[in-house]
């Protein structure tokens, strides 16, 4: 299990994440390209558990969750060169522009858009997650009457995708692996079949 969160990226995905793991009593370190000052306002509301930290801090953290644009993740290596024995959870969509509003599309041909983020984070264990729906379904109390929310995943990593599971289990959420980086990743990312589907698990 970890025993705390690293997010880089401090956008609609992290806050909704973070206020789920906050309430599980789980540290979250909070990381963005503006740097710690600029988190002053979000993690006074988190609460004790959250921490503003430089992207180096929160890349040191058991395990981290990567919410940043797609086409500005290669940026990461000029910070972190060196991304071995690091775990991450890729939370990007293959947009090609983000700004003013996310569109558009990266061709990447026969790779997948986790493959491509795998050779730009040198090292890592990649497990792809919190891709496929918005942000408002991650925020709302996973518990539903009927079941509890899904969230997808895929990695090669069995160990760390048995870890994954049970902090997603921990913070309310129904894990559902769908296999590989490749294969699962390709259900998962952009125009996928599995993006954006919202489903509820009975149990």
């Amino acid at each position: 299990m970890f025993n705390n969160v690293g997010f880089i990226g401090s956008g609609p995905i992290t806050q909704a994440l973070a206020h789920h793991l906050v309430a599980a009593q789980i540290p979250v370190l909070i990381s963005n390209s503006r740097g710690p000052d600029s988190l002053t306002e979000l993690v006074a509301e988190l609460g004790d558990a959250a921490h503003a930290a430089t992207v180096e801090q929160a890349a040191k953290a058991d395990i981290v969750i990567l919410a940043v644009p797609f086409v500005r993740v290669p940026e990461l290596a000029d910070v972190v060169p060196d991304w071995s024995g690091r775990i991450v959870v890729d939370a990007t969509n293959q947009f090609a522009q983000y700004t003013p509003v996310y569109s558009g599309y990266v061709d990447l041909g026969d790779e997948t858009g986790s493959e491509w983020v795998a050779r730009h984070l040198p090292g890592a264990t990649i497990i792809k997650a919190f891709n496929a729906m918005f942000a408002a379904y991650l925020a709302a109390d996973p518990r539903h009457d009927d079941g509890r929310q899904v969230v997808f995943y895929a990695g090669d990593d069995t160990t760390a995708c048995a870890d994954f599971d049970q902090l997603i289990n921990t913070i309310g959420f129904a894990p559902v692996r769908v296999g590989g980086l490749r294969d699962g990743g390709k259900l998962m990312q952009l125009g996928g079949p599995l993006s954006t589907l919202h489903v509820i698990k009975q149990v």
